[in-house]
């Protein structure tokens, strides 16, 4: 199977990167701080949104703001603990591509994105984080302005994602979804191709865009 497309649009965790553990204990301890109990963390979905929404799930309104600063301070000092490692194929994929073909859409904020991503020595030159936008996947926001941002039709762009809310956001954008089963069992990603990681995939630049490949 080959997918064409004239930009490339990856979430970052559970995509590029994977800083699984590192949620696990910081979300753990900020909830323990706040006074959450297991079984009310349980019923919120985690994966793939933005911290802003998960505390509003969770808290008051009044006090939002700052539990959002407090686990963005917890992330981003587990960033050298080994909170996070790149995923197979993500370098060799990334570096087969022009720069101003592809973009970072990531729930994250920026300082905390771009502390993991620099820790893992990826720099992109476009990135959408949660500080961009007013609504999270699986609302098409995020994607729709990255393709804004790299001036491509969102037709021709190709969504790279492990959660079920940020395929659901590439779909309502118009963009052709891949899904990894990094963090998902297959059943549970619907998507127009679904592949274990990065490793599986190829990409040949040409002059109408670029074409993707699965590995034989």
């Amino acid at each position: 199977m080959k997918l064409h497309a004239q930009a490339l649009l990856f979430d970052n965790d559970g995509t590029l990167v994977s800083s699984l553990d590192s949620v696990d204990r910081c979300w753990t301890r900020w909830a323990l701080e706040y006074g959450i109990t297991a079984e009310e963390f349980a019923r919120v979905a985690l994966h793939g949104r933005p911290a802003a929404e998960i505390a509003a799930d969770l808290l008051p309104a009044h006090l939002v703001p700052e539990a959002v600063a407090r686990i963005e301070l917890l992330e981003v000092a587990d960033v050298p603990n080994g909170g996070v490692h790149l995923l197979p194929g993500t370098k060799a994929f990334l570096d087969s591509l022009p720069a101003d073909r592809w973009a970072v859409v990531t729930s994250a904020t920026r300082r905390l994105a771009e502390a993991r991503l620099d820790a893992v020595g990826i720099l992109p030159k476009t990135m959408v984080t949660a500080d961009d936008i007013t609504r999270g996947k699986p609302d098409p926001e995020p994607y729709l302005l990255a393709a804004r941002e790299l001036g491509v039709d969102p037709a021709h762009c190709v969504v790279f994602e492990d959660a079920p809310a940020g395929l659901a956001a590439g779909r309502a954008a118009g963009m052709t979804t891949v899904a990894l089963t990094t963090t998902h069992a297959s059943d549970e990603l619907d998507a127009d191709l679904v592949v274990a990681d990065l490793s599986a995939l190829s990409a040949l630049v040409t002059g109408a865009g670029v074409e993707i490949s699965v590995r034989p």
